[in-house]
């Protein structure tokens, strides 16, 4: 059994996370899976829950300082999900969302956070403008809305043990291209329909 293997197993259990496809199915379509953010196991989850050939072709995006910062997380990061590791810290060597194009532009698909980081409060943050720039530039790409429902509670912040939890995933409708639609409207479309998710 290959590391990611034994990385989602281990994920699927300790999560207790049931995933629930109520606009889409995991078909092999390119895709940006985009979701609220609340923990660090996020991305991990929602990766793990992908089918196996899906999840092969699957990259998280994920905060460079965090999963770079000791040898397991390097390793898990690097090794078992691919992931896909930008700066939090602006790098002026380096356009933020060059590795992320890199990536789409090789076939493969994207777990993105549109928010930034977690979220302190309840809700879901206004996004950041990473998506549709993304959308922008790669508009074969399906975009899938995810909400991700206690998953706060399975790693609080500052926790460095999961606590067991059931949660839940759910997977919606591709974002429909709007001809001409200006950023913002974008954005706030894309934040609505990770709201309606989370409504279900």
């Amino acid at each position: 059994m290959s590391t990611a293997e034994v990385v989602a197993g281990f994920a699927r259990l300790i999560s207790g996370a049931r995933p629930r496809w109520v606009g889409c199915r995991p078909v092999p379509s390119q895709r940006i899976y985009f979701a609220n953010h609340s923990s660090h196991l996020d991305a991990v989850v929602l990766w793990a829950l992908l089918p196996p050939g899906l999840r092969a072709v699957t990259r998280p995006v994920a905060a460079r300082d965090y999963w770079m910062a000791g040898p397991v997380r390097r390793h898990l990061a690097l090794k078992a999900f691919n992931a896909v590791l930008v700066d939090r810290v602006p790098n002026f060597q380096q356009h933020p969302l060059e590795e992320l194009h890199a990536a789409l532009r090789q076939g493969e698909s994207l777990i993105l956070f549109p928010e930034g980081g977690r979220l302190r409060a309840q809700g879901v943050a206004e996004f950041r403008p990473g998506l549709w720039h993304l959308a922008q530039e790669h508009p074969e790409v399906e975009l899938i809305p995810v909400y991700l429902r206690f998953f706060d509670r399975v790693l609080p912040r500052g926790s460095h043990f999961p606590v067991p939890l059931l949660t839940d995933v759910v997977f919606g409708a591709p974002l429909a291209a709007v001809t001409g639609e200006a950023r913002e409207a974008f954005l706030v479309r894309a934040r609505e329909s990770i709201l309606r998710l989370g409504a279900t």
